[in-house]
């Protein structure tokens, strides 16, 4: 209970109380953003909710990024619509300063100047970012949504409800830090709206803040260090909070260090909202990786040979991995050559797979070792065998 109200007193913070008399909470933004699903309501099925809503979240805060510079790299792309195309790509995104840009004339206000467009329009949008963001809407399946949207003729409410002053994703006014709670707190209501299963949720940044703290508890005067490179990993990686929670912690002892962060995620659509926000923190999108981290192979374990300082996770509880039987017994023949090499938990216990990856991913000893923060429920640590 205590937990609870903590972080009600948290989440009802204005997020400019001293700029803006009528400045909204996280929390009135929360419910404002996971209140579209009314719009959807008799339409959509509960499990589609969190699935629509989530890639207009992301719509919305790439758009407010990009907005300064928009003008700038529409015109500059009529003028080199004949180049080779990745010539425009690092052209336009030089001028957009970012690793990504969009082309095309339109934002969500001008979707709503042409109702009878929409779609098109809608779709012409989408195709004007550069291909780095078009795989993050492809993961998130956003042109069928968006065809199931105009066909039940909700299409223009949900760009409606998006564009609104009130969903104002900008950067100015809401950090990254932020930003990644507003994505967390949907996907924990849309879970919630599923009955997902236990260990689905999203961990709560006070948790991921706690593990980061016991981390590098006894590495801060080692991380002072000039010219130190250091690399983070996260196995389950989710939105990518522990990632970016981490990676600060470091950047707040050493400004100079050098963080690489790498991720794997099964989920098509929190590898989106990941993929998203390392976009908008220019990191190396190379290091986000989809597919199953526990077995090898295609879509499989997306760094097999590297190895790394520090790895922290809070992988699902409960999750029957007989679905990955055959590629997880493979790796288990290999011994220790192999992640598993201390043999197999029960079929109902992945978590503990989730672990012998990350030990199976430490540096050796004599090239100083690594070390690792996870979570579990009770099932690992009593019935491990």
């Amino acid at each position: 209970k205590k937990y609870e109200n903590d972080t009600v007193r948290i989440n009802k913070t204005p997020l400019n109380p001293d700029n803006n008399r009528n400045s909204m909470s996280m929390s009135e933004i929360e419910n404002l953003a996971w209140g579209a699903k009314e719009i959807l309501r008799d339409d959509f099925k509960k499990t589609e909710w969190g699935k629509t809503i989530l890639p207009f979240i992301v719509l919305r805060r790439l758009e407010r990024v990009l907005e300064p510079t928009k003008d700038k790299v529409s015109a500059e792309y009529e003028k080199l619509k004949k180049e080779k195309p990745e010539y425009i790509e690092a052209r336009l995104n030089k001028i957009s300063g970012h690793s990504f840009h969009n082309k095309s004339k339109y934002n969500l206000d001008l979707l709503l100047a042409d109702s009878k467009s929409i779609q098109k329009n809608m779709q012409a949008y989408l195709r004007g970012f550069s291909d780095n963001v078009k795989d993050i809407f492809d993961n998130f399946g956003f042109e069928t949504t968006i065809n199931k949207l105009d066909k039940q003729d909700i299409l223009y409410q949900m760009i409606e409800r998006f564009a609104s002053s009130d969903l104002d994703f900008d950067p100015k006014k809401i950090d990254n830090h932020m930003m990644g709670m507003i994505y967390e707190e949907v996907i924990r209501r849309a879970n919630e709206a599923t009955n997902e299963e236990a260990g689905h949720h999203f961990t709560p940044r006070e948790i991921i803040t706690l593990m980061v703290n016991l981390l590098f508890a006894e590495d801060k005067e080692a991380l002072k260090k000039k010219g130190i490179i250091r690399t983070i990993y996260d196995p389950a990686s989710g939105t990518g909070g522990m990632l970016s929670i981490s990676s600060e912690y470091i950047e707040k002892i050493n400004p100079d260090a050098i963080i690489d962060v790498f991720g794997q995620e099964i989920n098509g659509e929190t590898y989106a909202v990941c993929k998203s926000d390392m976009l908008i923190k220019d990191l190396d999108l190379n290091r986000i990786k989809f597919g199953n981290s526990l077995i090898m192979g295609k879509n499989g374990d997306g760094f097999p040979n590297e190895k790394f300082h520090y790895m922290l996770s809070n992988p699902p509880f409960g999750v029957d991995w007989g679905k990955y039987e055959k590629g997880i017994h493979d790796e288990a023949e290999k011994g220790f050559e192999g992640k598993y090499g201390a043999g197999l938990p029960r079929k109902s216990d992945g978590s503990l797979l989730f672990l012998m990856h990350m030990i199976s991913k430490m540096k050796p000893k004599e090239e100083g070792g690594s070390r690792i923060a996870i979570v579990l429920n009770g099932s690992p640590l009593f019935t491990g065998e």
